[in-house]
């Protein structure tokens, strides 16, 4: 479980990170909603895996102790891997590890204008283009889920969605939505564990 991890970036821009991830999609209504990446091992047996615990320390600790931001990921990811049959292990089966990046990003877009001048023959529309330019953040969270045994990564889960102001105001909700998000990507259970609900029900 002695997984090394880069240094994260400052809880200040975490918490303006989670915020956005989980605001956008199915979780609220944006235009875009969030991008979920996943790779996995095809040569892994995850029905081999009964148990789980948390990397020390997570890529989204502060240097010397854990970050808020770390303690609700853990709290949310535990409800996701015991819904899905595994148990918390000093010895487990499966670590889990997070990171957060952010990015900042610059988007241009034309949308169509119309000029009304004078014409020889009246008034008439001359058609053109005007040219937004938006610079805003662009975060991401990885979740690395590691077989520990082998100190291999088996399977990641990235959620990228664009940085608001409005979305880091209740950081455990939208930190819990994130993760979930996801999750729905995650198709695998501990052996003997009851289905899944299926998506949407209570």
């Amino acid at each position: 479980m002695n997984q090394s991890s880069p240094r994260a970036p400052r809880l200040l821009a975490r918490l303006v990170l989670l915020g956005a991830l989980a605001a956008c999609g199915g979780l609220a209504a944006c235009s875009t909603g969030p991008r979920v990446f996943v790779n996995v091992d095809p040569n892994v047996d995850f029905g081999a895996y009964r148990t789980y615990a948390f990397a020390e320390p997570l890529g989204t600790d502060d240097p010397g102790y854990s970050s808020l931001l770390s303690q609700f990921l853990k709290e949310s990811t535990a409800r996701q891997m015991e819904l899905r049959g595994y148990a918390p292990a000093a010895e487990p089966d499966l670590v889990v590890n997070f990171y957060v990046h952010l990015e900042e990003k610059i988007r241009a877009s034309q949308t169509p204008s119309a000029y009304y001048g004078y014409r020889r023959y009246g008034w008439d529309a001359w058609g053109g283009y005007e040219t937004t330019v938006t610079q805003y953040t662009e975060g991401t969270l990885n979740v690395d889920i590691v077989d520990n045994r082998r100190n291999q990564l088996v399977w990641e889960g990235a959620v990228v969605g664009r940085v608001t102001d409005s979305t880091r105001r209740n950081l455990q909700e939208t930190v819990d939505r994130a993760v979930t998000e996801v999750f729905q990507e995650y198709r695998f259970r501990a052996p003997g564990a009851a289905p899944l609900p299926a998506e949407g029900s209570d």
